[in-house]
């Protein structure tokens, strides 16, 4: 394990008695002992096989200023890898060293002997440096400098009596990395390489939710649907100041709010390290608001939150009905807003359909640049499918492109984990990737995406059919020209969904099962003596089984 810590030093205060050599050693010894822990605790939770396959090759390359760098032999394998196990990974880590709190995957090997944590030794490169796999391309490139400025050590340093390590250099009182995830006295760490092979959370004390590397402006593919969320966000993202207040995104659910929110977040990280950001869920909002409430500690809490550069809530929707969280949210977005800080906020509807929020905050919300995300197009759908085959090195059939998008409507988190599962089919068992092999072990997915629609979708189609606004469906408004486009929105969800009554009638406005139960009724009764509303009903129907 020389080349994971060369070069290390110690203070000598802290290690009188010890010759260096004694020290690297023991200092190899631990980090050994570290990796080797980390792997058993990943084998017994993923099984053999998973193990066999796609976590025995990754190997340690270095460790340095709290990260530790792993090296995959392919890009494949780095994607696959950081997107399946790196979670787990950082979290065992951390476990095991708290003194590592970022794990970064790399496509690049270290040379001469390697321990890979199954008790061989790997002998994969020869030569004096880490050095990436023999696959072509940009992202290699950068996988390789991100692997050599590391170049195989565990960075000089030494540790505290309480046994914090600190860089050399740095005194005893500073620390390295503020609660907002930004450097006292040296960079911040940065995003991965090519936005990908690590996540890093961008608050050490919990605040902040871990951030994707694969959610990055590189990697989001840009149609029609998409096109004016993404504009926003890049323009907010690039701005030095605050160029709208807040940014409002909306859209269903896997659709690329969390992907945008994001990449926002890296971008301004990377860009702009000077300033503090928090991105946490709504939910997590919640829960720190009512443990600062039991703890006594709300001082502490507007402090925390009322003072960074950017805030972004993930899934605003899910404070519907708190009332005492929507309180202390609104006064937060305020406090924010009157010092020019910028506010990110995403939803599943926009802020005047969203349902139990206070009338003043949905203002609030809705007083900025509202952007909002639409279905996939098939276009899109195809475009993302190419993207990711052509990311990840992997040769797909322009037919099953087709197919995939053709047949996998709902979102696109539905079609990844459906390319995921062919590639990683084809890999595991060696299948060549076909059009019969896809349908076979798709099966499911299909069949379940056949006759799948959402109770928004049908309330959207109903309301462009009958040229109201959506927001009508929820409203009491009690108008025929409101009533009855309701009743039959209501009558399809019963029709095309499996939800219960009582799940339909909260969809519509809290309304009780037995109002959904009378406007199934009524439906059925003039689909048989009205023929215009049975040919708009038969029209809709279609519409929305194709």
């Amino acid at each position: 394990m020389q080349h994971a810590v060369r070069g290390a030093q110690f203070n000598a205060g802290s290690s009188e008695g010890k010759t260096p050599g004694n020290q690297q050693a023991a200092l190899e010894d631990h980090i050994v002992a570290t990796w080797k822990s980390v792997r058993e605790k990943l084998r017994g939770e993923f099984g053999a096989t998973a193990y066999r396959y796609w976590l025995e090759p990754v190997a340690l390359i270095t460790v340095e200023a709290g990260v530790a760098r792993l090296g995959t032999p392919t890009r494949a394998m780095r994607d696959w890898v950081s997107q399946h196990y790196l979670d787990r990974i950082q979290s065992f880590w951390h476990a095991e060293d708290p003194n590592v709190h970022f794990v970064e995957v790399v496509v690049a090997m270290p040379e001469g002997p390697v321990e890979t944590g199954n008790g061989r030794k790997d002998t994969r490169n020869d030569g004096g440096s880490a050095k990436p796999s023999s696959a072509p391309g940009r992202d290699d490139h950068r996988a390789n400098q991100a692997s050599q400025a590391g170049q195989s050590r565990y960075e000089a340093g030494h540790y505290d009596s309480a046994g914090s390590r600190k860089s050399s250099g740095q005194s005893a009182g500073t620390s390295s990395i503020s609660s907002t995830g930004h450097s006292q006295g040296h960079p911040s760490f940065p995003a991965p390489a090519g936005g990908r092979g690590a996540i890093g959370s961008m608050a050490d004390d919990g605040i902040s939710a871990a951030l994707d590397p694969r959610y990055t402006f590189d990697n989001f593919v840009i149609g029609k649907p998409n096109e004016f969320a993404y504009a926003a966000a890049r323009r907010l993202a690039e701005a030095e100041s605050v160029p709208f207040n807040p940014l409002f995104l909306y859209g269903g659910v896997g659709l690329g709010k969390t992907h945008l929110m994001h990449a926002i977040a890296w971008h301004i990280r990377r860009t702009q390290p000077h300033r503090t950001v928090i991105y946490l869920s709504a939910e997590k909002f919640m829960y720190r608001f009512i443990r600062a409430l039991r703890d006594k500690n709300t001082v502490d809490f507007k402090d925390q939150f009322r003072s960074v550069d950017v805030l972004m809530v993930d899934d605003v929707q899910f404070i519907s009905g708190k009332d005492s969280t929507q309180e202390e949210f609104f006064h937060t977005f305020n406090a924010l807003v009157d010092q020019g800080r910028q506010i990110i906020v995403s939803a599943d509807k926009s802020p005047s359909d969203l349902e139990d929020i206070e009338e003043r905050l949905r203002s609030r919300l809705g007083s900025g640049l509202v952007a909002d995300i639409h279905a996939t197009t098939y276009e899109l759908r195809l475009g993302i499918l190419e993207s990711k085959a052509e990311r990840q090195r992997v040769e797909l059939p322009q037919r099953v492109m087709e197919f995939l998008a053709h047949k996998i409507t709902a979102n696109v988190r539905e079609l990844e984990g459906a390319l995921n599962r062919v590639i990683a089919h084809s890999q595991l068992v060696g299948r060549e990737i076909g059009l019969e092999m896809v349908q076979d072990v798709l099966h499911d997915v299909l069949r379940a995406s056949e006759r799948r629609v959402t109770i928004e979708e049908i309330q959207k189609r109903v309301a462009e059919h009958f040229n109201i606004k959506v927001s009508d469906m929820h409203s009491a408004r009690r108008a025929r020209a409101v009533a009855r486009p309701r009743q039959v929105a209501m009558y399809l969800s019963k029709q095309l969904t499996t939800h219960s009554l009582p799940e339909i009638g909260r969809k519509f406005g809290g309304r009780d099962h037995t109002t959904v139960m009378h406007a199934v009724r009524k439906v059925e009764e003039l689909h048989t003596t009205d023929p215009s509303l049975s040919e708009d009903i038969d029209l809709l129907r279609r519409m929305l089984e194709s």
